[in-house]
């Protein structure tokens, strides 16, 4: 009967156990039933039971029924009694839910203090790498990938803001880092919206001839046959203005240009990008 049990767990993934937080997760993922799941939840959560757990798993299961409204404020307002351990999942989750329900000025404030932390040197426990799960498959990620993954997401956002300015800049430095098409094809978009063609044009290219990891993905070549559309079509760059304020603070990008500086290629440690930008942001002062 033991054994028959056991089996029963590891076939359907759920941990065993009588608890509120089996149950939520029995519910969950054998009966598929999300809203008994929730109850459930909130009941381990209130009992103390696995609350690391329960919270996360509760706020998906909250998004994937449309109610990331009510995952975010859950999060925040039981996150205090989680583990120091549990922090970095709940802001990944965060981030989703911010995604999801089109808050990205939250967004960019939780990035920012996520690579605010990357380089007080805050994440993985202080080890240089940590075990990560996708499709239900682990791989090592560095402290390096993560702070490139967690800038290409800060340039998106700033581009769904329009501030393509600074979206730039923070793509250049996620490239600096790990360098992929993805990004790259992203950072040809902001340039695109500046009017700076022959930049985005140049990039396009070196990604056409596979100069970036992940060039040949149909996707990428795809991607890359859409933004030369768009190149093409453009008429000769019109004069810029009102363009959007940079908005990074000097104590951010101070802490960001240092955890660069140690990555980077001694030849290529200081963008050109950030003498225009002072000069930019000097004007904008005036």
């Amino acid at each position: 009967m033991m054994k028959k049990e056991v089996l029963f767990h590891v076939v359907h993934k759920v941990p065993s156990g009588d608890g509120p937080y089996v149950r939520a997760k029995y519910a969950q993922i054998v009966q598929k039933e999300p809203e008994a799941a929730i109850v459930w939840f909130w009941k381990a959560i209130n009992g103390g039971d696995r609350v690391d757990s329960a919270l996360k798993d509760m706020a998906i299961v909250m998004k994937q029924l449309d109610r990331s409204e009510e995952a975010i404020e859950a999060i925040n307002s039981f996150r205090c009694l989680c583990s120091k351990q549990a922090q970095e999942s709940l802001d990944n989750v965060l981030l989703d839910l911010f995604k999801k329900c089109g808050k990205v000025d939250e967004q960019i404030a939780l990035l920012k203090q996520k690579l605010r932390q990357i380089y007080q040197g805050q994440v993985f426990n202080g080890k240089p790498s940590k075990t990560a799960r996708s499709h239900g498959k682990k791989f090592q990620v560095s402290v390096r990938q993560e702070t490139a993954r967690i800038l290409g997401n800060l340039g998106w956002a700033y581009t769904q803001k329009g501030n393509f300015m600074a979206a730039e800049v923070v793509y250049k430095k996620a490239q600096i880092i790990d360098a992929d098409s993805n990004k790259a094809c992203n950072l040809t978009h902001c340039l695109i919206r500046q009017a700076r063609y022959d930049e985005a044009r140049n990039i396009l290219e070196n990604v056409w001839r596979g100069n970036y990891a992940g060039s040949e993905d149909p996707k990428t070549r795809n991607r890359v046959e859409e933004l030369l559309v768009e190149l093409d079509s453009r008429q000769p760059p019109p004069f810029l203005q009102n363009l959007p304020g940079l908005n990074l603070d000097d104590d951010f990008m101070n802490g960001l240009e240092h955890l660069i500086n140690e990555w980077a290629p001694p030849k290529s440690r200081r963008l050109p990008i950030f003498e225009e930008i002072s000069t930019f942001k000097d004007q904008l002062a005036c």
